[in-house]
């Protein structure tokens, strides 16, 4: 007996034919055939069994029974006439003597079909997400989900990492995004934050004398959404060690992520370990982009010293950066469709030339570039029926357009996408400084607690030299998978003086460094041991596993693109006298 029933609806075999049994479950379908004969679906969290209705009286009975609502239905196990074998329970029906409602549906229409509800609008779906869930489909993501978090805390506690659960009310930290802030009832004008990572904390459990901490942790950031990308919340398996190495961590990541990609993906191929590395330098160059997907097996390469002087205007004096194509046969809509995308993508435009079968340059722009024939086709190995598609423009802008444009042509042009498999890389070698778009000024690039490469002699030796800072490493590394970024990591700045004088190139004083992070501050002059983690993200992980395109489909109870949970009606107004109790007036805009 389990719980109400003797049965589930996705266990019954032949075997149990003339077994008096009784499920439980939604009601999925009703198929009259005659005034008194129909087939009933039955569907509960384990699968659908069909139930036969032969008689009058059981025909009433359901008459009034509105899809979706729960049943009981008591009866006796049979074979089928007409088997179906695509379905566990396909060989057997049940003959009911007994229905009983559980939990009746009150609404005669539905706002979808549950079994294809992922054809409704994504805003009805999560609004009604109850019903959305109800889909097997949509389920099979989530029980995936719990599967796999389970295999990464076995994984990790055989590794000997202990599950350490971190503080969710804690101090604002600059750490790139915006914080979520809570008001502190007892403290009039202060507030609470909730963590964008438990950065801090597990480095701090390090000084504490932990040698390996993970969790399962929840992450807060008010950031807009993208399709790898839920507003609001998500969870990163958050992993730290101390005396370690970054290959340290990076081998103790390629044991627990392959065999969980190879157990749980959607693809039989996975790249095996060790995975490769790719400097940020080299990524950007070869693939215009940091998170590049190597299922691809086009390249950028770089023509600015080759086309110099040819008379087009957006190359003189530009970084230029060239995608070839091989055997191109596309037309011209489809050209310019792709240039159109490329600009929409990047906000920068794209131009391109073709090689006639007679090894001459043509189309697009070139009429400049007629006279580089000879050198182009030496630069770029150009061959009757190649086609090259280029961008131009400051170094970092031609890089990122140029690498749009390779993920284009990779999956448009056909094969150049090799799409069934998990390819997986390290890029590592991440620049320590950036100069801000906005500001103008030195920021930290990546993750201000990473240890620069070099450590203190380093950054002594490029003080006061913008180009010798922006040419500083740090200790830092992401996890690639699919061109995904999965997960992200760093050597730890665990030295203050070090950290201080990091800090110090970005205009920050010993002073800012002890306001903002106290505690570590004050920990790392007790001793603190070498340490280095990283943070693979589980939602993301779990898309990649499905093959999902969209990040919401594998979160139970996602908010939507505007960070608006439809179904609790969140966020809401609340009522004055709690405003009041936080200390908190609202002003008109």
């Amino acid at each position: 007996m389990i719980q109400s029933r003797t049965h589930n609806c996705g266990e019954l075999r032949l075997a149990d034919a003339g077994k008096k049994v009784t499920i439980v479950g939604w009601l999925e379908n009703v198929r009259e055939v005659g005034s008194n004969f129909a087939f009933l679906i039955l569907r509960d969290f384990y699968g659908t069994t069909q139930v036969v209705i032969e008689t009058e009286e059981m025909m009433q009975t359901i008459k009034g029974i509105n899809k979706e609502s729960t049943i009981s239905v008591t009866g006796t196990v049979r074979e089928r006439e007409s088997k179906n074998a695509k379905l566990p329970t396909g060989e057997i029906e049940v003959t009911p003597e007994a229905i009983t409602v559980l939990g009746k549906c009150r609404h005669n229409q539905l706002p979808f079909e549950i079994n294809k509800s992922r054809d409704a609008d994504e805003n009805v779906r999560l609004k009604y997400r109850f019903l959305d869930l109800r889909n097997p489909a949509v389920k099979s993501n989530i029980i995936l989900r719990c599967q796999v978090v389970a295999e990464l805390r076995r994984l990790m506690t055989e590794k000997g990492f202990l599950e350490i659960t971190t503080p969710i009310l804690t101090a604002s930290s600059p750490e790139g995004a915006r914080d979520y802030l809570v008001p502190a009832r007892n403290h009039p004008g202060k507030f609470y934050a909730l963590p964008q990572a438990p950065q801090q904390f597990k480095q701090l459990l390090m000084t504490s004398g932990f040698d390996k901490y993970f969790q399962i942790a929840p992450c807060f950031r008010d950031e807009d959404a993208r399709a790898d990308r839920t507003p609001g919340e998500f969870y990163q398996l958050d992993m730290e060690m101390a005396f370690a190495t970054q290959e340290d961590v990076l081998s103790t990541l390629e044991d627990v992520l392959v065999p969980v990609f190879k157990k749980y993906g959607k693809y039989e191929r996975v790249s095996e370990a060790p995975f490769r590395h790719i400097s940020f330098n080299d990524a950007m160059e070869r693939y215009g982009s940091d998170k590049p997907d190597l299922r691809i097996d086009l390249e950028v390469q770089d023509i600015s010293a080759e086309v110099q002087g040819c008379g087009f205007g957006p190359f003189e004096g530009a970084t230029v950066k060239a995608v070839v194509v091989d055997d191109f046969t596309q037309a011209r809509k489809w050209i310019d469709k792709l240039l159109v995308d490329v600009e929409v993508q990047t906000g920068n435009k794209a131009c391109w030339i073709k090689v006639d079968e007679n090894g001459e340059l043509t189309g697009g722009v070139s009429k400049f570039l007629t006279e580089y024939k000879d050198v182009l086709t030496a630069k770029l190995n150009l061959k009757p029926g190649s086609f090259v598609c280029m961008a131009a423009g400051k170094k970092e802008a031609a890089q990122k357009t140029a690498g749009v444009i390779r993920t284009l042509l990779g999956k448009r042009v056909p094969g150049h996408f090799d799409e069934e498999q998990y390819a997986i890389c390290w890029i590592v070698d991440f620049p320590m400084y950036e100069m801000g778009e906005e500001s103008g000024q030195l920021e930290f690039c990546h993750n201000p607690f990473s240890m620069p490469q070099g450590g203190m002699q380093t950054l002594l030796e490029a003080e006061g030299d913008i180009e010798k800072l922006l040419a500083i490493n740090a200790n830092q590394y992401d996890l690639v998978v699919n061109g995904y970024e999965s997960a992200s990591g760093a050597v730890r700045n665990h030295d203050p003086e070090i950290m201080v004088k990091a800090f110090q190139m970005v205009g920050l004083g010993e002073e800012d460094v002890k306001a903002k992070f106290p505690a570590m501050y004050n920990a790392f002059t007790y001793g603190a041991p070498p340490h280095a983690g990283a943070a693979p993200g589980v939602d993301r992980l779990i898309m990649l596993l499905t093959g999902e395109e969209s990040i919401r489909e594998v979160i139970t109870f996602p908010m939507n693109k505007n960070a608006q949970d439809l179904m609790m009606g969140a966020p809401t107004t609340v009522e004055k006298h709690q405003l009041d109790t936080v200390h908190i007036a609202l002003v008109e805009e």
